[in-house]
Formats: structure tokens, sequence, C-alpha cells
């Protein structure tokens, strides 16, 4: 099955398609095309996890930005760095048990976060107070897109009306539904994550939060509380570990590129554009291997297989 034909039909019936995602430069340079940081990993043992930040900033690349920078905790750095040769690394500091300490892991991260063009939180972060910290200082002061994903929605969802701590720049929240329920919980909101109802609670939680929404499933909703838009391009390939870092790096890479002048997108068809590529590139994987089987990396390796339709759409 060729590119052209796994385009067709990815849109809800009724919903509008996304534009056409704006041209690359062919003059630019690394620093045309933004930089990503991905902030995420946990060190606290016994449970290490590192592959969540990696793989986001994997598809961070592959979706076209010109850099991007893992931000983990200092035992896991060296180790980040080997799987992803090409992103630069950020040593967060932790106690002796693994535990980030908040106030010098700031220390690091503002600098970096300040010559960023859009940066991603949460993925493999783990519970704990300081990831908490974490989190709410990037939602409160960070002043460049946010794309908040996986532990860092865990985080919010353990703390009442987080939305008054939501003061920084343009954020996206991309929940699974059962995310979702934990963050509808604490704030209050009705909504099925799955059902008939899965766009309006999509547009329910936007509106609360004053953000885009991704509402991740068989069939994804994207709001950002005015609009949404649905998608059906992905494939049963997804339900593999790490699938959904790989969307919250694409989505960041495209803000990083073309929030930017002189293409000035927004945040909505952005996150619209990251889950076009990132459905589109698992329906690719199946077409030529089937609905099972499928590695994260492989799927980040074919997003740049299905950028030139998505330009072309």
């Amino acid at each position: 099955m060729s590119i052209d034909a796994l385009v067709e039909g990815i849109c809800g019936e009724g919903v509008s398609p996304c534009p056409p995602l704006p041209p690359r430069d062919s003059a630019g340079h690394k620093g045309t095309f933004g930089r990503v940081l991905v902030l995420g990993g946990c060190a606290r043992l016994p449970r290490m996890m590192l592959g969540g930040p990696v793989l986001s900033a994997r598809a961070a690349i592959r979706a076209g930005c010109g850099l991007a920078e893992l931000a983990v905790p200092e035992p896991l750095a060296a180790a980040a760095l080997a799987s992803l040769e090409s992103a630069t690394g950020h040593a967060l500091p932790v106690d002796a048990e693994g535990n980030l300490l908040p106030s010098a892991c700031a220390e690091v991260i503002d600098p970096v976060l300040a010559r960023s063009d859009a940066a991603v939180v949460g993925p493999a972060l783990g519970e704990g107070f300081a990831a908490e910290q974490l989190v709410i200082r990037l939602v409160a002061h960070a002043e460049v897109p946010l794309v908040v994903d996986a532990d860092a929605l865990n985080a919010l969802a353990r703390l009442v009306d987080f939305t008054r701590d939501m003061r920084g720049g343009p954020i996206v929240m991309t929940p699974h539904p059962g995310e979702f329920l934990r963050l509808a919980k604490a704030l209050n909101i009705d909504g099925d994550p799955i059902g008939e109802g899965a766009g309006a609670a999509a547009a329910a939680l936007a509106q609360r939060c004053g953000c885009v929404v991704v509402l991740k499933g068989a069939r994804t909703f994207v709001s950002d509380g005015i609009r949404y838009w649905s998608c059906r391009a992905g494939t049963a390939a997804l339900a593999t570990g790490g699938s959904g870092d790989a969307l919250s790096g694409v989505i960041a890479s495209f803000a990083a590129q073309f929030m930017r002048s002189p293409h000035r997108a927004s945040l909505f068809d952005c996150a619209r554009w990251g889950v076009a590529a990132h459905g589109l590139a698992a329906r690719l994987w199946s077409a030529r291997h089937g609905s099972a089987g499928m590695l994260t990396t492989e799927l980040c390796d074919l997003i740049p297989d299905v950028l030139g339709d998505l330009r072309a759409a």
C-alpha cells in the first residue's frame, strides 16, 4: 500500500481535515527548525525508567526539529546519550535514593528552557513530591509551548484544582482515557473519554485548563475548547510501550518549528499534525508488517516517510 493511500480517510466524519504541514526551508540550518527539551526519566530505586524521554526526543528529531535536548536524572544521563547520540544531555541532580532535588534541578533546567522553542515533560518521570514540584514549576513558568504527558499528567491530577498554577505559555495535554479520568476527577469534570462523548470530554478539559487536549485512543480527539478534530489514523500496532511518548515528541517538534515566524501556526494545528504524522507512520508500519510487534523506535523512524504527504495533503 502506498503512503498516498494511507493518507486517505484519517479524519473523523464531519470534521475538516487539518491544513497542510508548512514547507521546510531549503536554506535552513539546525537553528531554523527549533530546539526541543524533553524532561523525564526516573532513577529512584528499585525502579529505573529511561525509554520514555529518549523515545520522545527521537520522535522530535524524526519530525524535523533541529536540536533535541534530554534532561534526565544524573545516574541515567550517560545511558540516555548512548541511546540517542544526536541529542544533548543535561544531568538532573538526585539524592542518594535517586529522588530528584527540585531546587537544584531548576538551576539546570531554567537556562536550557530559556533557549528552547518547545518542551515535553512527563515521559517516565515517576511519582513523588519532587516530580510534582518540577511539573508545577514548568506549567506555571515555562513561556515556550509545553507538552504535558504521562507521569506529568498524573502529578497534576494529584493536586486539587491545578489549573490555578497553569500560568505559563501554551500547553498541550495528551492523556489516554485513564489519565483523563484522573484529571477529570481532580477538576470535577464529567465526561466519557472512550464512548460517543469523547470529543465533548476533550473539549471540556481543554476549556477548564485553557489548553489544547489530545485525548488518545483508537479514535484520537484534539480540542482547544472551541474546536475539535478527530483522527482514526492509528492501528492496533500502536498498543505498545512508548508510542505515547513518541507522540508528545512529534507535537513538540512541530510546535518548535512552526509556531515561530514565518509560519506562526496555532498549537491546535501542531497537535493535529502530530496526531496525523504519528498515526500515518503506524499505518505504514502495519501495511508492511501487520498489527502487532512494532517497536516504538521503528515508529519514530517512519515519521520522515509521511511528512511529505502531510505537506501535500
